[in-house]
C-alpha cells in the first residue's frame, strides 16, 4: 500500500494539488497510509474519521434525511462525505470511504459492502461500489487499496499519464 500512496502523492505534488480524506470503516487507515511517505504534507491536507453515523452529518454535512433513509453505507453518503471533507479542508480532492468491515452487517448491508467516492475540481464525483471478501482487516486494507486506486486512475486519466 505504501507504493500506491507514494505514487498518489507524487502525482498530486507534481500538479500542485491537495487531498483530504473522510473515513468511516477504515478508522484512519487511509489517512495513515497517505501520510506514511516522506513529503506527504505537500499534498495531504487532513482527514475526518466520522465513525459514528451522526458525525457524518454534523462534521461532514451529509444530509440527515439521506442517512435516515439509506443508512451510513450508501454511495450517496460516500459522495456527500467526500464533498464535506473537501470543503472543510479546502483541498482540491476529497476522498471518502464508508462500508461494513464486520463482523456483523450494518444498516441491512452485508459485511464487505464498501462505497468509495472522490470529489474533485468542478465538483465532479467518481465512485466505486464494492463487495470485498475476507475478515475485518482484509476489508479495511482492501478499501484503502481501492480508494488509492480510484484516485490514481482519476489523476492519470485527467492528465494523460499512464501507469507503466
Amino acid at each position: 500500500m505504501t507504493a500506491d500512496a507514494t505514487r498518489v502523492l507524487a502525482s498530486l505534488i507534481r500538479r500542485n494539488l491537495t487531498i483530504s480524506v473522510a473515513e468511516s470503516l477504515t478508522g484512519g487507515l487511509l489517512g495513515a497510509t497517505l501520510t506514511g511517505p516522506a513529503g506527504a504534507s505537500a499534498a495531504f491536507r487532513g482527514g475526518v474519521i466520522a465513525y459514528a453515523t451522526e458525525l457524518k452529518a454534523s462534521l461532514l454535512g451529509v444530509p440527515p434525511e439521506l442517512l435516515d433513509r439509506e443508512g451510513a453505507v450508501h454511495p450517496g453518503v460516500a459522495a456527500a462525505m467526500a464533498a464535506g471533507v473537501r470543503e472543510l479542508t479546502g483541498s482540491d480532492y476529497g476522498l471518502a470511504v464508508t462500508g461494513v468491515a464486520g463482523p456483523d452487517p450494518q444498516d441491512g448491508k452485508p459485511v464487505g459492502t464498501v462505497h468509495i467516492a472522490l470529489r474533485g475540481p468542478g465538483d465532479r464525483v467518481w465512485h466505486r461500489d464494492l463487495r470485498l471478501d475476507g475478515d475485518r482487516e482484509a476489508i479495511r486494507s482492501g478499501t484503502c487499496l481501492e480508494a488509492l486506486g480510484l484516485l490514481v486512475g482519476v489523476l492519470e486519466a485527467n492528465t494523460g499519464e499512464h501507469s507503466g
